[in-house]
């Protein structure tokens, strides 16, 4: 007997990973998106793992990580465990831009904030209605 394995429609794959059925196209003709499964009709079929993979792909993309950088990751990922040292030098490269860009994002917000003050001490605000 075979194991059950869930499969998803593009569909239901679009609802959970929030990525346009355009954008997984893509994602499968760059590569980004390994060969999806297909039913008897031609008709793609996601599995769970395809599911998780868009679950990381969605996480580098927003966080920044160029379309490049993205497709090495899958290459090295597809091409087994020796590559996990690189893998790893891939995801702390990223991680550190990603530190960089939170702590511009919360020097920016300190400015946003200062300003509100600003406004708040020296401007009489009509209370809301």
């Amino acid at each position: 007997m075979m194991p059950y394995m869930a499969v998803y429609t593009p569909g239901q794959v679009v609802e959970e990973t929030g990525f346009s059925l355009d954008t997984l196209r893509y994602y499968e003709r760059i590569g980004l998106l390994g060969n999806v499964g297909r039913n008897s009709a031609g008709q793609r079929r996601f599995t769970d793992g395809d599911v998780g993979w868009l679950g990381m792909i969605r996480c580098l993309r927003d966080t920044g990580m160029p379309i490049a950088e993205m497709l090495r990751f899958a290459e090295l990922t597809r091409a087994g465990d020796h590559t996990i040292p690189e893998r790893i030098r891939l995801l702390e490269a990223h991680d550190r831009q990603v530190e960089e860009q939170v702590a511009d994002l919360r020097h920016k917000q300190g400015a946003i904030q200062r300003k509100i003050d600003y406004y708040k001490d020296h401007v009489i605000v009509p209370e809301a209605i």
